[in-house]
């Protein structure tokens, strides 16, 4: 695994199948710099696994019994302890409604189960960054989940607090694009960009990228139109 020192990546794996739990460690442990601190057979158990060890990121299942995978990764995110772990929801279907819904709940990506080992590795290193494991070909799928749901009543508040460049670059990485295609798109430096895009963040109160993207479709700051 590349990049990020000596401190290693430490993941919680959350699924109620064992065989593919241990898929998952062999690979992760056969890594230098990810270190799997438990395994959780369920939705419960993994509340509990991800608040005893804190992990940097939890693989989470979507469909596991006593708890889904939805309800654990709301827990998670809404507990003040964890605000630094990141959920990544690990799934067989593609972009269904429990993908949807869990973006909505405070995951920052998701990943196909049958994904190939580089690109969950990579995809870990992505997370564990504090970016959102939303490639473009992802985010314009969730485009095209959001344009065609009808307008959300329970729209949150918050466009007002936004000034303009934020409320572009929110729309910008609601697009799909990168810190860096953001500051070529405005004519501004990278570092410019990201400082712009993390006061979006701080100020919608959002956990990381991927929830800035649901607030952008949400608020109707983003639409079908602007695509």
């Amino acid at each position: 695994m590349s990049g990020g020192g000596s401190s290693r990546i430490r993941v919680a794996l959350v699924d109620d199948q064992a065989l593919m739990r241990a898929g998952f460690r062999a690979l992760l442990e056969a890594e230098d710099g990810v270190e799997v601190v438990g395994e959780a057979a369920d939705g419960e158990q993994g509340v509990a696994l991800v608040r005893e060890q804190v992990p940097d990121i939890a693989l989470v299942d979507v469909q596991m019994p006593v708890m889904s995978g939805i309800e654990a990764t709301r827990r998670i995110a809404a507990d003040p302890r964890l605000s630094g772990v990141r959920v990544v929801i690990l799934t067989n279907y593609g972009l269904d409604e429990y993908v949807f819904d869990a973006l909505r709940a405070g995951a920052s990506g998701f990943l196909l189960k049958d994904t190939e080992p580089e690109d969950l590795l990579a995809g870990i290193e992505v997370v564990a960054r504090g970016d959102a494991l939303l490639s473009p070909a992802v985010t314009r799928r969730l485009i095209g989940e959001f344009v065609s749901r009808p307008p959300d009543r329970s729209t949150p508040p918050g466009l007002e607090c936004l000034t303009r460049r934020e409320r572009e670059v929110t729309a910008l990485a609601a697009r799909g694009l990168t810190n860096e295609e953001i500051a070529a798109h405005m004519v501004v430096s990278p570092f410019t960009a990201k400082t712009h895009v993390s006061r979006a963040m701080t100020k919608l109160g959002a956990r990381d990228r991927a929830q800035l993207v649901v607030f952008a479709y949400e608020s109707g700051l983003v639409t079908a139109r602007t695509q």
